[in-house]
């Protein structure tokens, strides 16, 4: 209990900073920052717990990576609030019609917020619950958002700037149902199969939409293809665990899921490294990898999730086991690069966002100084 005491004093400590800075800096996160905090809890509670194990997970360095999203989490939380305070909120998350699907990135990163802490302090689960109901509550209104801006892309037929962020609404759902089957044990089928079947729903819907902008609308692979386009098997993936943890879907059904997580992963990933190639020529080394996005962190979250669904099923799958060997043990450790990759760049964009910032406030105390 005293050991338990003294992460839960570190959460505080590191939330307390953390709103300390955010309103020192009065910053305003993008409307899919969110993705961060799904990107390091599923390599957290998905990649490193399945390849080292549980007790690296319960370990001191699993507390901590856990304790560092948490307060991520409720940083970016904070973040929305003050926007919301200061009138700024519909200008931000909500005028962009595109941008709305983002929103899901509050849901799912809220779930996996609620996953780890429900896993890492299991005494305090009644805190996990109340995120639950409350992320229930949130997915509502963003399910009601979602379709409601498909029905104004479609009579708009504002077709060609949708992408794979589209796909956050099947993602938003299925986190729900790990969140719900985590918290509630025995959680009742007659509420997960509709769920489960919402979620793969949304997914064709995105994928029809996605296939339509790229074969209906000229494009170049170099400045129309989006990060977020990995959702596409991300997407997937994360439907299959659902599928798993539930254990209403047969499991050759769920074979299925994979083999088409695979396929889509292959096709998406080669376009993807055909991309980098086009952006090197036209961008150089630099413009084409070091320059940070929020949307960079989808790639972190679908490759983890990948991982994830292949470490929970790999038992099950008859493929051969060069293929699964190969996804297991080497995965793990381009996950992490990924992941670290990321951070270097999200780290050095926030010290640049910064340094702009002081350089702004110092002009405008010289304009205004009578000196």
């Amino acid at each position: 209990m005293v050991i338990i005491v003294v992460y839960l004093l570190i959460l505080i400590f590191f939330m307390v900073c953390i709103i300390l800075f955010f309103i020192f800096k009065k910053l305003y996160i993008r409307t899919s920052t969110m993705a961060m905090v799904m990107a390091i809890g599923i390599v957290t509670q998905g990649v490193l717990l399945n390849y080292f194990g549980i007790q690296f997970f319960q370990h001191i360095f699993g507390k901590i990576l856990s304790i560092i999203n948490l307060s991520l989490w409720f940083a970016f939380i904070l973040s929305l609030i003050i926007a919301s305070l200061d009138g700024k909120f519909k200008d931000i998350h909500y005028a962009n019609r595109i941008n709305r699907f983002g929103i899901g990135t509050w849901v799912a990163g809220t779930s996996i917020s609620g996953i780890l802490f429900y896993k890492q302090f299991i005494e305090l689960g009644f805190i996990s619950v109340i995120l639950a109901f409350i992320n229930i509550f949130l997915w509502m209104i963003y399910i009601g958002i979602s379709v409601k801006t498909f029905i104004e892309i479609t009579r708009t037929k504002s077709y060609s700037n949708v992408h794979g962020i589209l796909l956050l609404t099947t993602v938003s759902t299925q986190s729900i149902v790990l969140l719900l089957n985590t918290v509630f044990k025995e959680f009742p089928d007659f509420i997960n199969l509709p769920l489960l079947i919402i979620g793969f729903s949304f997914y064709l819907v995105c994928v029809f939409f996605i296939l339509y902008r790229y074969i209906k609308n000229p494009w170049s692979i170099e400045k129309d293809w989006n990060n977020t386009n990995c959702i596409l098997h991300g997407a997937l993936s994360i439907s299959g665990i659902a599928c798993l943890v539930t254990g209403i879907i047969s499991i050759e059904t769920i074979r299925w899921i994979w083999r088409a997580a695979l396929l889509i992963f292959l096709m998406v990933e080669s376009i993807e490294i055909y991309r980098l190639f086009k952006r090197f020529k036209h961008y150089g080394f630099k413009k084409a990898i070091f320059i940070y996005d929020v949307t960079q962190w989808s790639r972190v979250f679908t490759f983890a999730m990948f991982y994830t669904f292949t470490s929970l099923i790999h038992t099950h799958l008859l493929i051969g086991s060069m293929v699964i060997d190969t996804i297991l043990n080497e995965g793990v450790w381009i996950v992490i690069l990924l992941l670290m990759f990321e951070l270097m760049l999200y780290v050095s964009d926030l010290i640049k966002a910064n340094k702009q910032l002081s350089r702004q406030i110092s002009k405008e105390n010289e304009v205004s100084s009578p000196f």
